[in-house]
Order: structure tokens, then sequence, then C-alpha cells
């Protein structure tokens, strides 16, 4: 190929690849962006294989070149795409209810350490109630368990 069709080609992909990437809804960004990382991870496969095949020094110094930037392009893209990730998932609460009774290694009357156990370890929530926790973060009003304050008293939501 000549190099006007050459600079056809790379001028078309560009026009082409941001129409499609501007039209994409915010909803389909993440996926897009996985979708990106795996043509990255094909475009590093290619620059290693021509790295491989190389003989003139020039083309194995260009090569080695591409294989570190698709290297870089790769491991960016994965990170942003975990920002994007962790912006949709569940917000951590700052602090986690606590277990029943003192916490470890808190020095009770006497000055001896208390909240061992009776068996020299902490208790889970679930051998100290017998009730299993459902693993999801409490909501605003409720108790690990997931019963509502009002609930206890009697009261009406």
């Amino acid at each position: 190929m000549g190099p006007v069709t050459l600079l056809t080609v790379v001028v078309l992909a560009v026009f082409v690849g941001f129409e499609v990437v501007s039209k994409v809804t915010s909803k389909l960004h993440t996926p897009l962006m996985s979708g990106a990382n795996a043509i990255h991870g094909i475009i590093l496969v290619g620059a290693i294989i021509v790295a491989g095949q190389a003989s003139d020094p020039w083309v194995i110094g260009i090569a080695l070149l591409a294989v570190v930037l698709a290297t870089v392009n790769l491991v960016g893209g994965f990170v942003v795409t975990d920002r994007m990730l962790e912006m949709f998932s569940a917000r951590k609460r700052a602090h986690k209810p606590a277990l029943a009774g003192p916490a470890k290694g808190h020095r009770g009357p006497g000055g001896r350490h208390s909240g061992d156990g009776a068996l020299g370890r902490e208790q889970s929530g679930r051998e100290q109630s017998g009730r299993e926790h459902s693993g999801r973060e409490p909501l605003d009003g409720e108790d690990s368990d997931g019963a509502r304050a009002a609930d206890r008293t009697g009261e009406a939501r």
C-alpha cells in the first residue's frame, strides 16, 4: 500500500472511532472500556510478535517502543475501568457495627484484657446471636440483623 492509502485508512479510522465513542450513552461506557481493553491486549500481542520477528536494529527499537506503549495503554485502561466500576459499586460504610462486648485488647476492670471470648478468640456476630447474618449493610434505622427500631418496639412504620 502506498502512503496516501495508509493515511486515508488512519483518517477514516480516527473519524469512525470518534463517531462511535461519542454516540455511546453513559450507561455503556464501562462495557465500552472493557472491550477497548481487549483490543489493547490484541495490539500488545501483535507488537510482541513484530518485535520477535524483527531483524533490523531500528525495527527492533520501534517494536520494543510499541510493546512498552501498548503495555502502558493496557494497564491504564484497566485502571480507568476499575475507577469507573468503583463509582457504581455500593458505598462501604465508614464504620461497621461493633460486636457485643468490649474491643479486643481493651483493659477491663482490674487491668485484665477482655474481649477475647471464653475460648481465647472473638466470637462472630452469628455465634453470639445464633442467627445468620444477611451479608448486606444495614439501612438507616436498622440494626445489623435488618430489624428496624420501630419493629422491636411495636410501633408502625
